[in-house]
């Protein structure tokens, strides 16, 4: 019976493979040494492999930082999109199925806290993070916005009676706002439970901005009825029909005639 041969030290993977797995190397170095530790030599042992090889699919550290940094975004947002798609149709159920996404793992993790660290840190100087956070960001802004969209009363404009063409919203609430609010409730729980993970149940997290939104859209419809009552005064007002029944001109008025 012939005797295998040796088997080689390193087996070969398709090049996207070899890639997808220095970029896991990295976030577990992240998460044990943080950004000082981290070097090229740490990644190539945790990943078992030569330092040359790491410098065949990344000419250096920052390129494998940003990689692993749109990576861990790229895999939330896909997450958080097909936790919300299984939901269904129903408002409700989609925000529900957002936020117990958001607040379970891998989202939910203590442990990948020093990594967000490290990613933050680097921000501000790094061009190449930088451009990795817009590219994967948007995805998430896009779905927050959907939702929102969905569950807060939307602008509409009430025409005057008589056939007038200008009206008034009767939504005060900015999408965008109640986005950029939302986002900061939504890290600011997160970042807490990170530090400390027994301050709260993520149920209650949950729990909590749920009961967010539903105050702010009670408090936009309430709001939007006020305007649409004021709007529709205004309409009915007879100053306001005759003014809209004088013709105009571009003449100018006759002078009055002097004493």
């Amino acid at each position: 019976m012939a005797r295998s041969g040796p088997k080689p030290r390193f087996a070969r993977h398709p090049p996207e493979v070899r890639r997808q797995a220095l970029i896991d190397a990295t976030i577990e170095c992240l998460k044990r040494y943080g950004h000082e530790g981290l070097s090229i030599r740490t990644i190539s042992a945790q990943a078992g492999v030569s330092v040359g090889l790491i410098n065949h699919h990344f000419p250096n550290k920052d390129e494998l930082v940003a990689a692993a940094y749109r990576h861990i975004n790229s895999e939330l947002v896909l997450g958080m999109h097909a936790a919300v798609a299984r939901a269904g149709s129903s408002p409700q159920a989609r925000l529900r199925a957002f936020l117990e996404a958001w607040f379970s793992a891998p989202s939910l993790d203590a442990d990948a806290l020093a990594v967000w660290v490290v990613f933050w840190g680097l921000y501000r100087h790094s061009r190449l993070i930088q451009r990795a956070h817009r590219e994967t960001y948007q995805g998430y802004v896009s779905l927050l916005r959907g939702i929102l969209a969905e569950l807060l009363p939307q602008p509409r404009v009430t025409r005057p009676r008589g056939g007038g063409s200008r009206g008034a919203s009767t939504a005060p609430i900015d999408l965008r706002l109640a986005a950029i609010g939302f986002t900061a409730l939504l890290d600011g729980l997160w970042l807490e439970w990170c530090l400390e993970p027994g301050t709260f149940r993520p149920a209650e997290a949950v729990e909590l901005c749920e009961a967010w939104i539903a105050t702010l859209s009670r408090t936009g419809a309430a709001h939007g009825g006020r305007n649409a009552m004021a709007a529709r005064r205004a309409a009915a007002s007879p100053g306001a029909a005759t003014y809209r029944a004088a013709p105009r001109t571009n003449r100018a008025p006759p002078r009055r005639p002097a004493r």
